[in-house]
């Protein structure tokens, strides 16, 4: 191939993806640079911003309630991701049959992901009641006195955790697709082999499925690190700052305190945080994910 027809051909291609390279620049990129230059100023939304270096960044490292935030979010990630994952390959594994009714059971786990977050929120909130929520009235019912849910500091950010487990549907689809594709012949040799259902699933079925177990895990840290709807319609961050998340708080210093500069800079660190953990998860993947070749 001629380099005109090579030239030709790499304008064509170009032309047929401007309109996603047009959105990226105006809807990503341009905002992006903005933020990042607004988080080096001062600037309250009503005046022109008034440039301060790094005092946004300097002031983070002092702010307490930025740590709290931090400190937060970050077990509320641990835990929803490793709980999250755990159940997930759980019930992939266990939907992954031809058994009677399977499909059903399929529809009932995926059904809650389609439930706008707003009124799986409002659902939560009723049923974490302390005095007449679901929860408590059938923990009555065995004898156990249930806790204020959402009243009490040491029970709210559990709460929202066991909450976040109710749509892991997306991910256990996700995992049902590449059990589907694993060789029955491998389970056939390490029968042969006298494995059992542990070592089968253990050297067999979670290396196969790995690739999707590591993509289930990096979309789950990058929502959890986003945290913001249903902390802030159930707890509003309470009680006494104990579900108050990052997003939250950037939240309020951009659109309730009026520091656009401020909110700026923690995007940024955000962001940051959000791509350093999502490669470390990819390099660790290195060792620990599988791929098959064709």
């Amino acid at each position: 191939m001629s380099s005109g027809s090579k030239g030709s051909t790499t304008l064509h291609g170009l032309l047929w993806i401007s309109p996603w390279i047009v959105g990226f620049v105006l809807f990503m990129l341009a905002p992006m640079g903005v933020s990042l230059y607004y988080s080096l100023t001062d600037y309250s939304l009503l005046e022109p911003p008034i440039s301060i270096g790094l005092d946004n960044y300097r002031e983070l490292a002092s702010d307490e309630v930025f740590w709290i935030t931090v400190r937060n979010t970050g077990l509320y990630a641990l835990f929803s991701v490793t709980f999250g994952m755990i159940l997930t390959i759980g019930l992939a594994v266990m939907l992954s049959g031809k058994r009677r009714g399977v499909g059903l059971v399929r529809a009932v786990v995926f059904l809650p992901t389609l439930v706008p977050l707003v009124a799986a929120a409002l659902a939560w909130t009723w049923m974490y009641n302390g005095e007449v929520g679901m929860i408590n009235t059938l923990l009555a019912r065995i004898g156990i006195d249930g806790p204020n849910w959402l009243g009490d500091r040491r029970w709210a950010m559990s709460a929202l955790v066991m909450m976040s487990l109710w749509q892991v549907g997306g991910a256990v689809v996700i995992c049902l697709a590449a059990l589907q594709d694993v060789p029955h012949s491998l389970y056939q040799a390490v029968s042969i082999d006298g494995a059992g259902p542990l070592r089968r699933f253990w050297h067999v079925t979670l290396p196969m499925i790995s690739p999707a177990v590591l993509f289930n895990v990096i979309i789950a840290i990058i929502w959890s690190l986003q945290v913001f709807a249903v902390p802030y319609i159930m707890t509003k961050g309470g009680p006494e700052d104990a579900t108050r998340f990052y997003t939250q708080y950037l939240y309020e210093n951009a659109f309730v305190y009026g520091r656009m500069g401020y909110a700026s800079a923690m995007a940024w660190i955000q962001l940051l945080v959000v791509l350093v953990l999502t490669g470390i998860t990819i390099r660790l993947s290195r060792r620990f994910v599988h791929y098959r070749v064709a």
